[in-house]
C-alpha cells in the first residue's frame, strides 16, 4: 500500500480499479485536500507501487516540462518580429540543427537520466523525502526552493568553470559549445559526464538538504526541478525581452548573461545569478574585458605611486 497517507486504512478505502474512480473516492473521503493534493494522492493510491509511481511521474514531468518550455522558443525562432529581441539576430538555428539537438537530448534522457530517475524513490524513503499529503506550506516550499537555487548556482559555477580547463573542455564540455548562438532545446545538449555532473546541483543539493534537516517533500522537489528546467531553457533561449526577469531582478542571470558565455566561450559560468561572476571577475564579453583591463591599469598605477 502507498505511503501517501499515514493511515493505510484510508488508502485501502480509496483504492479503485481506475484512476478516475480513485480520484472520485479521494474527493469523497478527503475533501480537506486541495486540488493538487487530491490528484497527487489519487495517483499514488491508484499505482499502488510508490517506486513505480515516483519513477514514472518524475520521468514524465521532466520530459513534458522540458519540451513544453522549449516549444515557445522553437516557434519564436521562426517569427521575424522577435528578431529585434534576439541577442545574436543573424544566427537563427536551422531545422537541421534543431532536429540534431532534439535527437541527442532525447537519447540522453533515456540512456543517462532515466535510470537514476527510476531508482530515486528507494533513496527518498531512506533519506526521509516524503510523499504524504497534505503538502508543506507555500512559505516552506518557497524558502526551500530559493535555497536550492542558491546552492545549485554555487555548484554550477565551480563545476562549469572546471569544465573549461584543458581536457575537461576538449573531451567533455566542448559538445555543449557546439552552438555559439544557443537556443532553448540546447540547454541539455551535453556530454553524459557533464549531464551527470551539473545535474548533481539540481538533485544533489536537495539531497544534502534533507540529509541535514531530515524533512523534505517530494512535491517541493517536483516544483524545484520544474523551475530549474524553465531557468535552464530560458537561459539558452537566445532572447532578451524588456519583460525578462533580469530586467526586474538585477542579480538574475538570464539569457543575456549565458548567451555571452556561448558567444565568447569563456566567462559567465554561473547558472541563475550574476554575483559569482561579478565578484570573482569572470564576467564575459567586451565590456567586462574592458572593465578588467581598466581595473588592472588602476592597480598598476597605484603600485607605481607607492614605489615613488
Amino acid at each position: 500500500m502507498s505511503a501517501v497517507f499515514q493511515n493505510s486504512t484510508i488508502g485501502a478505502l480509496i483504492k479503485d480499479e481506475s484512476f478516475s474512480g480513485t480520484l472520485q473516492n479521494v474527493y469523497q473521503f478527503q475533501p480537506q485536500l486541495n486540488f493538487l493534493e487530491k490528484y497527487w494522492a489519487a495517483w499514488y493510491v491508484y499505482m499502488n507501487n510508490d517506486v513505480l509511481a515516483t519513477g514514472l511521474m518524475f520521468f514524465l514531468l521532466h520530459e513534458f516540462m522540458y519540451f513544453f518550455r522549449c516549444l515557445p522558443w522553437l516557434i519564436i525562432d521562426q517569427v521575424p518580429f522577435f528578431r529585434r529581441y534576439k541577442l545574436q539576430p543573424t544566427k537563427i538555428p536551422s531545422a537541421k540543427e534543431q532536429w540534431h539537438c532534439f535527437k541527442s537530448v532525447v537519447l540522453s534522457h533515456f540512456l543517462v537520466e532515466a535510470i537514476p530517475i527510476w531508482t530515486f524513490h528507494p533513496m527518498c524513503e531512506k533519506l526521509g523525502i516524503t510523499v504524504e499529503v497534505p503538502f508543506p506550506t507555500l512559505k516552506r516550499m518557497a524558502l526551500e526552493i530559493c535555497l536550492f537555487f542558491v546552492l545549485e548556482d554555487v555548484w554550477h559555477y565551480w563545476a562549469h568553470r572546471l569544465f573549461h580547463y584543458g581536457a575537461f573542455y576538449k573531451y567533455i564540455h566542448k559538445q555543449h559549445h557546439r552552438y555559439a548562438a544557443p537556443f532553448g532545446m540546447a540547454a541539455e545538449y551535453a556530454h553524459p559526464v557533464e549531464t551527470m555532473t551539473l545535474g548533481f546541483g539540481t538533485v544533489g543539493m536537495p539531497i544534502l538538504y534533507v540529509m541535514y534537516t531530515g524533512n523534505l517533500h517530494l512535491f517541493t522537489l517536483c516544483v524545484w526541478i520544474t523551475l530549474r528546467l524553465f531557468q535552464a531553457v530560458d537561459a539558452h533561449s537566445g532572447y532578451d525581452f524588456p519583460w525578462s526577469l533580469n530586467k526586474f531582478l538585477p542579480f538574475w542571470a538570464g539569457a543575456e548573461h549565458h548567451d555571452l558565455h556561448h558567444h565568447y566561450f569563456i566567462g559567465n559560468y554561473a547558472s541563475s545569478f550574476r554575483w559569482w561572476d561579478y565578484y570573482l571577475d569572470t564576467e564575459a564579453g567586451p565590456e567586462a574585458k574592458a572593465a578588467r583591463e581598466e581595473k588592472m591599469k588602476r592597480r598598476a598605477t597605484r603600485r607605481v605611486k607607492k614605489t615613488i
